[in-house]
């Protein structure tokens, strides 16, 4: 891969692609550290509230902007969100699903809908988002404000805040604090900050595109590969919190778990957690490149003087069709409860989330992460859309067609009906492969994460935004590779 990239360099067009996708991800970069108008810097540095459930994966996928509330909080949720609902309404709607056969201006119209489908949901988002801030007491709100005749709900924007200090009559000094600061109405604030994060996520988008443009490989991928990235430093950190006694100065103190211990057991575990990090990454970049190849032999056929066909050929399916996306599928489903059920609680005096319904009370106590009953939901409905997703993308019956209509055939089996039931067969057991892969490296490691709370956000990492990371770096540098053989190749006769 490193070899590929280097090579890739050598060729100026190339390193200006790869330059140009720098520059990109270095400026969206720059847009999550903006904070938007009217929240509390102080509060949300400090709340635990937007890093939790659902809002945990969100975060992680931002790069941190969604936990602090800046530009790009939304990140490239609206446009992934926006994208699978239009591929599904494609299958549902006889329209789009002409539009889609209509080649490059067909697939202009659909990319224009989904750009007005993202904007719609960035702008329903954001509200809700903004209704987050406001229960978690993350805004800058005075209930004490009078202007005229109006009382009630304001935001401030500090302008500035400086001391004076006066010489009192006994010789003495005293030190007063100025602040001057400017007052809003409640519902201005609003549409300011709705607006705010609805641009951010209409400039993820234009970034996202411009690096499919004139950049190297998918522009949403290589920014949710950036914002992943982002957060390694923090889960490196955690790991050395967690086996190195950070209250003490002498760092050779292993302290495992936070229970105390020698320096060997310390090594062991640095030693253990890195061995199984690389095996992971290992198996995710085999199954990743693995598939089941279908045979294909394509008859022979006299046109005139010439005679066509009699190769053999494969039908390649990847064991792992699927992707990412049943993962995010199954977090968002089985974190709707535990979200709702969040804003109807408080927090005791460790911090843990505690009902103040008999409703958010039964779904904190049964239904909240880490629970037996929301992890088996997790891995249960992970299965079910490896089926879906599979089911929607992937048509039997149109690649059976295709193979006939082209004079091809699978050895041993008729065309026609007999060859869709051979595929969709073939279809089923992958399927079945790629969702115990897909459990395997998200299921188990939040199963680690419950069974060991210090290891919860480690395990997280280590699993679906792990299996993203490495599946984005070999599409990009299968990208790569594929460009440089356009622009090496010489034609038949060199």
């Amino acid at each position: 891969m490193l070899q590929t990239f280097k090579n890739a360099w050598k060729i100026p067009d190339l390193r200006k692609k790869m330059i140009f996708t720098l520059i990109i991800v270095l400026i969206y970069r720059i847009g999550v550290a903006i904070y938007v108008p009217f929240v509390n810097v102080e509060a949300i540095s400090t709340t635990t509230s937007l890093s939790n459930g659902l809002f945990g994966m969100i975060n992680l996928f931002s790069g941190g902007s969604f936990e602090q509330a800046t530009l790009f909080a939304l990140s490239v949720s609206p446009y992934i969100t926006a994208s699978i609902v239009m591929q599904l309404l494609t299958i549902a709607i006889p329209a789009l699903e002409r539009l889609s056969k209509e080649g490059e201006e067909g697939k202009k119209k659909i990319n224009k809908i989904t750009r007005i489908v993202t904007m719609l949901l960035a702008l329903i988002t954001s509200y809700g988002y903004v209704q987050l801030l406001d229960a978690n007491n993350l805004l800058n709100i005075s209930h004490s404000v009078t202007r005229g005749a109006a009382k009630g709900k304001f935001l401030w924007i500090q302008l500035y805040h400086h001391t004076h200090t006066y010489t009192a009559l006994n010789g003495g000094s005293v030190t007063l604090d100025v602040d001057k600061k400017f007052y809003f109405p409640y519902y201005f604030q609003m549409i300011v900050m709705i607006a705010c994060f609805c641009a951010g996520a209409a400039i993820i988008m234009w970034l996202a595109e411009r690096i499919n443009e004139r950049g190297i490989g998918n522009g949403i991928s290589i920014i949710l590969f950036a914002n992943i990235i982002s957060r390694g430093g923090r889960m490196v950190t955690e790991l050395r919190n967690l086996l190195l006694d950070t209250n003490s100065t002498n760092y050779a103190v292993s302290a495992p778990f936070k229970k105390g211990g020698d320096l060997a057991i310390g090594l062991v575990e640095v030693i253990g957690f890195v061995v199984v990090f690389i095996a992971v990454i290992g198996l995710i970049v085999w199954f990743t490149n693995s598939e089941r190849r279908i045979p294909i032999q394509y008859a022979k056929r006299v046109v005139g003087r010439k005679m066509y066909g009699g190769q053999s050929s494969n039908l390649p399916l990847k064991l792992n069709m699927a992707g990412v996306m049943p993962i995010i599928f199954a977090s968002s489903i089985v974190s709707i409860l535990p979200t709702i059920a969040g804003f109807f609680s408080t927090t005791d005096a460790n911090g843990k989330a505690v009902g103040t319904n008999g409703f958010s009370k039964f779904v904190l106590k049964y239904l909240n992460a880490g629970t037996p009953i929301y992890i088996a939901a997790f891995i249960i409905l992970i299965v079910a859309f490896s089926y879906f997703y599979i089911m929607i993308s992937f048509n039997p019956v149109e690649v059976a067609n295709n193979i006939r209509s082209n004079g091809g055939s699978i050895p041993g089996i008729r065309p026609g009906k007999p060859t869709s039931d051979y595929i969709k067969k073939i279809l089923n057991r992958i399927t079945t492969l790629g969702a115990i892969f897909l459990i395997v490296v998200a299921g188990i490691p939040m199963i680690i994460g419950a069974a060991l709370p210090d290891f919860a956000t480690l395990a997280t990492f280590g699993g679906s935004s792990l299996l993203i990371v490495v599946g984005v770096a070999l599409e990009t540098t299968h990208d790569i590779e594929a460009q440089m053989t356009m622009r090496n190749y010489k034609g038949f006769l060199d």
